[in-house]
């Protein structure tokens, strides 16, 4: 493996190799399913209307999603592979949320994931010449806002009761009932929900 301070010291010098035809790291069920998916997304996921919750949940429990009671996600969102695709009940995904759950995607009970957020359980190692795709799942938790246009890298846990700001970047781990923001996202103090059903600021 090349370090960055071999670069810099001029000990090693990375070579150019096009990675633009490398096989696919997925099986051939994995890419036939997707594409079955794709044509099912585009015909009648995609032009549903907005209320049509139901409609969309069977489409995506078709191609294997667990999906709990009162589940929502918006026509508009993108579902790379709906059978790593995992949500608590009355869970949300809204409009334009982009999930890349080329690994599992774990959302837990009432939790929302705002709009244009993105989900991304894969990422390539760029150590490598031949930069390989890697898949970690991703687990957000019970009762978890996160906020519009929030990235969630390969592998985080977002625990419960966390809410994410808006555009923050989340690269590791965030503990529960914690207000984080930020890129990378960081705790800025505790999550409190008052007896009546509010949250205190």
């Amino acid at each position: 493996m090349v370090s960055p301070g071999d670069i810099e010291q001029g000990q090693a010098t990375p070579s150019l190799i096009d990675i633009s035809n490398k096989p696919s790291p997925f099986s051939l069920k994995n890419r036939v399913m997707r594409t079955l998916w794709g044509v099912t997304y585009l015909l009648l996921f995609r032009p549903s209307p907005r209320p049509l919750h139901g409609w969309r949940r069977a489409l995506l429990k078709v191609f294997g999603a667990k999906l709990g009671r009162g589940t929502k996600v918006f026509s508009s969102a993108k579902i790379w592979a709906p059978w790593n695709l995992e949500m608590g009940d009355f869970s949300t995904i809204a409009p334009d949320v982009d999930c890349y759950s080329a690994a599992r995607i774990s959302i837990g009970s009432n939790s929302t994931v705002s709009q244009y957020s993105y989900l991304c359980a894969a990422s390539h190692d760029f150590r490598v010449a031949n930069m390989p795709l890697y898949t970690k799942p991703i687990t957000i938790g019970s009762q978890v806002w996160v906020c519009a246009d929030v990235f969630v890298a390969p592998g985080v846990v977002i625990h419960d009761g966390v809410v994410v700001g808006a555009r923050s970047s989340v690269f590791r781990d965030l503990p529960p009932w914690t207000v984080c923001t930020g890129s990378p996202a960081m705790p800025r103090g505790p999550r409190k929900v008052s007896a009546q059903g509010g949250v205190s600021r």
